[in-house]
């Protein structure tokens, strides 16, 4: 067995030299190519090209590939070793990488999806080239670690001729063990069956991805981003796709991804900074709810949460349907009912005015059509003073005409998104355009407290979906604000309406929209169930897939945590782990008195255990700010993460347990959870799930008093 290793690593040796040769050898050649600056566009387009490869091998210098493939098509007389890398490498200057043996293929091409699809077996092994399905024996699949050129592990996952069982999870279980940083990381070397699955699926459709916690979907969903620009480059571009993440924080964790992939330019932003720029508003934007700080920064008095609590019905179709009933008549009472008279006795007659707005415009978008008759009303006001060649009377008649002109562009209602939207919930207001009867459907309590909001100038998060649609009603979509592809991370904080007005912008339903209904806490505001966002789009547009297995924590962390959700939730959507086992859950009675020097001892221990990052999560922001200023007068240096930071530094973090969705660490302090802060009721026992399955190695669950009735003694 020793043997047969060696054999295998002094051949990995070799072949290891002879590719970076080669990447050497091409990446010199194009550094000493001087790079071309002039205006010939056939030498512009090939200096592209020299860059482009200057940058691929640059990627590859150093970490050529991961994977190696040996692949028999058909009747061949013998396999060929196919290596698999982020980026694709040719022979030499001259060959198109695509070409039949490659130096290194990449990851995203078709035969590498065998890499991630094959998982053992004597039969045959096939996969979807642009020819068609191609088909042959799988002979060998073998992992690969090259660190700074230096070739640092080898596994052997298949071998068709061994005797010896497949260890497909041991390669795995290696990269998971690893510490976290303060950035996610890309997972090409680790793509599972299922993942790949998703991540090659067709673009014209709306993905919806469940993934309980560390099942990889965030990243997953990068991944996909990247395959689906090299599958579909000459259809859709980078710098019009974006990804949606719950905050800026978020946006930065992931942001080393995409550059490890190759990938550049993707927008990345949250959905209220997205909306606030697009209806170019100065409105102040409060946090995203009432519910936000009742829930989260209170303990108690907390209301029960039905789909008439604000967030829920702003959020519905049904919000949406009532905004296109009572917009209904907006447009045939848009233009004021009487005839425009420039100066005395120059009349354009309200016929006219009708005929362009109602007939000639009639397709353009209300407040296009508005702009359009206004201007066209200007021209023919400068087309009859061109007659006019007497000064005195030319000077007032262009006096009285813009004078006129201004006065009647007042009588036509305003149109744009905020102005509407607000003229929407205004009650008994003289001159109202909207139909008298709107409020019979929806709830007196959103009325109410949306009217007293706008009327301060402000805007909560639930609003911005409806003034979106508005806008879009009035203005139509410019094609620069359409997108190629939309990821929604984080999904089930989205609301349907959200959802469908983001359709409004993609163009062939084509998103990826993952989250974990198990971690639902924004229940005020977000979906109960993902047949929400399925009953948007018809059924040939929607995919839905489960990812069930958890990468991201031990074997008794996943346990601990869906003993949590068994408690308070009832959900099938538990998560399975990998088998990697770590330290048994630590539940620990600890006295106020006590907390700070228990949490010094326990930080000591996680620094000997070498974890570069570790979490402590309160139950409240207040408990996290009063929890940070003892540490740090204690000596403790440690960062306070409170929503206002959009950077996470990693090393030793204090943070609300309901700001650390989505993120990772190498070990995890939960304090406060007792039966206190930690009652009764689905939405606590999520909250509470999230802060377990936040931890990769150790979770420790810290309480005084009574402990939280979701976890059993």
């Amino acid at each position: 067995m020793e043997d047969t290793f060696q054999s295998a690593y002094q051949d990995e040796l070799r072949q290891l030299e002879i590719a970076q040769a080669q990447i050497d050898g091409q990446l010199a050649k194009l550094r000493n190519t001087p790079v071309y600056t002039g205006n010939d566009f056939t030498e512009q387009v090939l200096e592209d090209t020299r860059e482009q490869r200057r940058q691929r091998l640059s990627r590859a210098e150093n970490e050529p590939y991961f994977g190696r493939l040996d692949f028999q098509v058909g009747t061949t007389v013998s396999p060929t070793p196919l290596y698999i890398g982020k980026v694709g490498v040719n022979h030499g200057d001259d060959q198109e990488i695509e070409q039949e043996n490659p130096l290194v293929v990449d990851w995203r091409a078709p035969i590498a999806s065998l890499f991630y699809s094959f998982t053992g077996g004597l039969g045959p092994a096939s996969y979807e080239a642009p020819d068609g399905t191609i088909e042959g024996l799988v002979y060998l699949k073998r992992n690969l670690v090259i660190r700074k050129r230096i070739l640092q592990r080898v596994v052997d996952t298949y071998v068709r001729d061994s005797d010896q069982p497949a260890v497909s999870d041991e390669f795995l279980l290696y990269r998971l063990g690893e510490n976290k940083d303060n950035r996610l990381r890309d997972i090409v070397s680790t793509i599972q069956a299922e993942q790949d699955q998703i991540i090659r699926a067709a673009k014209n459709t709306a993905l919806m991805i469940q993934g309980v916690a560390g099942s990889g979907k965030t990243t997953v969903a990068l991944h996909r981003l990247a395959f689906l620009l090299y599958q579909y480059q000459e259809q859709i571009r980078a710098e019009r796709m974006i990804i949606f993440a719950p905050n800026q924080m978020f946006l930065n964790y992931i942001s080393d991804v995409l550059p490890e992939l190759g990938v550049g330019n993707i927008q990345q932003n949250t959905y209220a900074d997205w909306a606030m720029n697009l209806l170019d508003l100065d409105a102040l934007l409060l946090p995203p709810s009432d519910m936000w700080s009742i829930w989260f920064e209170s303990l108690d008095n907390r209301p029960v949460l039905n789909d008439d609590v604000s967030g829920r019905y702003k959020g519905s179709i049904r919000f949406r349907d009532w905004i296109d009933q009572s917009l209904e008549q907006l447009g045939s009472i848009s233009v004021p009912e009487t005839d425009f008279e420039a100066w005395d006795g120059k009349v354009l007659p309200l016929q006219t005015i009708h005929q362009w707005f109602f007939e000639e415009y009639k397709h353009y978008a209300l407040a296009k059509r508005k702009e359009r008759v206004l201007a066209r009303i200007n021209r023919w006001i400068e087309m009859e003073l061109k007659p006019i060649t007497n000064k005195v009377k030319l000077k007032d008649f262009k006096q009285k005409s813009s004078q006129r002109l201004k006065a009647y562009t007042k009588k036509w209602p305003e149109l744009n998104a905020f102005a509407i939207y607000k003229a929407l919930f205004q009650q008994g207001k003289r001159g109202d355009i909207f139909p008298s009867d709107r409020f019979d459907s929806i709830p007196a309590g959103v009325v109410k407290q949306t009217n007293a909001t706008l009327k301060k100038g402000e805007i909560r998060h639930e609003d911005l979906a409806g003034m979106l649609y508005i806008h879009v009603k009035l203005h139509d979509i410019e094609s620069s604000s359409r997108f190629d592809h939309i990821v929604i991370d984080e999904a089930q904080d989205f609301s349907p309406f959200q959802v469908a007005v983001l359709d409004l912008f993609v163009r062939n339903h084509s998103f990826t929209i993952l989250g974990d209904l198990s971690q639902g806490i924004h229940a005020y505001q977000g979906i109960h169930e993902w047949r929400e966002m399925q009953s948007l789009f018809d059924a040939p547009d929607t995919a839905y897939f489960a990812l069930t297995r958890s990468y991201r924590s031990t074997m008794e962390i996943i346990d601990f945590a869906n003993g949590v959700l068994k408690h308070g939730v009832q959900t099938d959507l538990l998560a399975e782990p990998v088998f990697r086992s770590g330290h048994q859950v630590q539940v620990k009675t600890v006295a106020p008195e006590e907390e700070v020097s228990f949490i010094q001892k326990a930080i000591e221990q996680f620094h000997q255990s070498e974890y570069n990052t570790t979490a402590l999560l309160t139950r409240t922001l207040d408990e996290a700010r009063n929890l940070h200023a003892k540490l740090e007068a204690s000596g403790v240096n440690v960062n306070l993460i409170d929503g206002s930071k959009s950077e996470y530094l990693g090393g030793i973090s204090v943070l609300p347990v309901y700001l650390s969705k989505g993120l990772e660490f190498d070990a995890v302090l939960l304090m406060d959870v007792d039966s206190h802060h930690y009652r009764e009721g689905a939405m606590d026992a999520k909250l509470l799930y999230v802060g377990c399955t936040r931890a990769l190695h150790e979770l420790w669950v810290l309480y005084h008093g009574e402990l939280t009735p979701f976890i059993s003694n």
